[in-house]
């Protein structure tokens, strides 16, 4: 008896999240990771944050098994690399200095969301009939179309990565800290597992911070008001002016999100006298609660580890949330209990001696990321019979 023919697979791209229905999107994301919600990126292109204007036209990705769509995966054309938390700044000077272009690239990835998850949403049935070659060939191919010169995946989940591991694929590591909820009921069963000085330090800052007559206010989605999100919308921005640039995403990008997907967010602000100091908008998925955005006008002693951290850790554990993300970045996130994890990007470069080139400085990265990693262990602050 003859085999059954193989399926076939094709990819190809969309200009827009309205290209892909609705229900093919939710039918292969699902609604537990909120960064991968089809009104995420609905907020993100009807608000104008990721256009050909911002250098974010989105590419998304279409996986067809058959003709029928059983995969998608968001995507988008870039002409600089901001905003995605893994740096190759490095590799564009390089190919400038050459003589070749570097932009456009196709980015796999989540705008402006350093958090690792499901990048490529795939039914069951077409995830069984993909391999590492065939996604290699697939996306290979579709770069070459799109007229970019490179793909770039970030923050992939280890079902994702068993897709990637082709030996023309890039493999990039790097640590972010992370708090974990280690069958904590309240924030003193956290303080608990820390050393003495640990745990005193850590009061004496959220001490601190109350001394100055700081309150906090925690508002659930469909709570947040008009006055609150401007008030947070003005800190949001802050942060990036204070840097000299303007921020990533606009107003109507927040009250959208507010609109399309309140049961993920939680506002916390800050109050002193009367008024709004600060806030710190976070999204909460199945298990894990995301910190994100985050702004105040005034310096307050102490007041960003309380409103981002102790904050966010209160906030997981009244949700019963089990993993904590807090951000890209922050080794000062150690000595307050958050753990160093690896995180992963695969990246596929076209041209064969800029791969070789990038293989081998990413082979070196590695080693330190590793050494680095495993330092930020040794100086986690739990009392020594805790640790796992």
């Amino acid at each position: 008896m003859a085999e059954p023919a193989s399926p076939e697979i094709t990819l190809e791209t969309c200009a827009s999240i309205a290209d892909i229905p609705q229900q093919d999107w939710q039918r292969l994301a699902g609604r537990s990771h909120p960064f991968l919600r089809y009104e995420f990126f609905q907020a993100l292109e009807s608000s104008g944050c990721t256009t050909a204007e911002t250098g974010w036209t989105p590419s998304h990705l279409i996986f067809r098994m058959n003709g029928d769509i059983c995969g998608v995966a968001p995507a988008f054309l870039k002409n600089h690399s901001m905003g995605e938390y893994v740096f190759d700044w490095g590799w564009a000077d390089a190919y400038q200095r050459h003589g070749l272009p570097y932009y456009p690239k196709l980015l796999i990835a989540v705008p402006f969301t350093p958090s690792q998850g499901p990048r490529l949403l795939l039914s069951d049935n077409l995830r069984a009939q993909l391999s590492p070659r065939i996604i290699d060939d697939l996306l290979t191919r579709l770069t070459a179309e799109v007229g970019a010169h490179s793909w770039h995946l970030l923050f992939p989940n280890q079902a994702d990565q068993s897709l990637l591991n082709h030996d023309q694929e890039l493999h990039r590591l790097g640590c972010q800290f992370h708090w974990h909820n280690r069958g904590y009921q309240h924030f003193d069963d956290f303080l608990a597992v820390l050393t003495s000085r640990k745990r005193k330090s850590i009061r004496k800052e959220r001490r601190q911070v109350a001394d100055q007559g700081i309150r906090f206010q925690r508002l659930h989605g469909p709570d947040i008001s008009d006055q609150a999100l401007s008030a947070f919308y003005i800190f949001y921005q802050a942060t990036y002016l204070k840097r000299g640039r303007p921020p990533y995403l606009n107003k109507p990008f927040f009250e959208q999100l507010r609109e399309a997907m309140p049961e993920h967010l939680h506002l916390i602000l800050a109050i002193k006298e009367g008024e709004i100091i600060a806030g710190a908008l976070f999204l909460a998925g199945e298990n894990t609660l995301y910190g994100r955005y985050w702004g105040c006008l005034e310096e307050y002693n102490h007041l960003h580890f309380e409103t981002c951290y102790y904050q966010g850790i209160e906030l997981a554990l009244a949700l019963g949330l089990q993993h904590f993300d807090a951000g890209a970045q922050g080794e000062h996130k150690l000595v307050r209990g958050f753990e160093p994890v690896i995180t992963h990007s695969w990246h596929g470069i076209l041209h064969p001696g800029f791969r070789d080139a990038i293989a081998h400085f990413i082979s070196e990265e590695s080693e330190q990321v590793a050494g680095y990693f495993e330092d930020a262990q040794s100086v986690l602050p739990f009392r020594q019979q805790d640790q796992d």
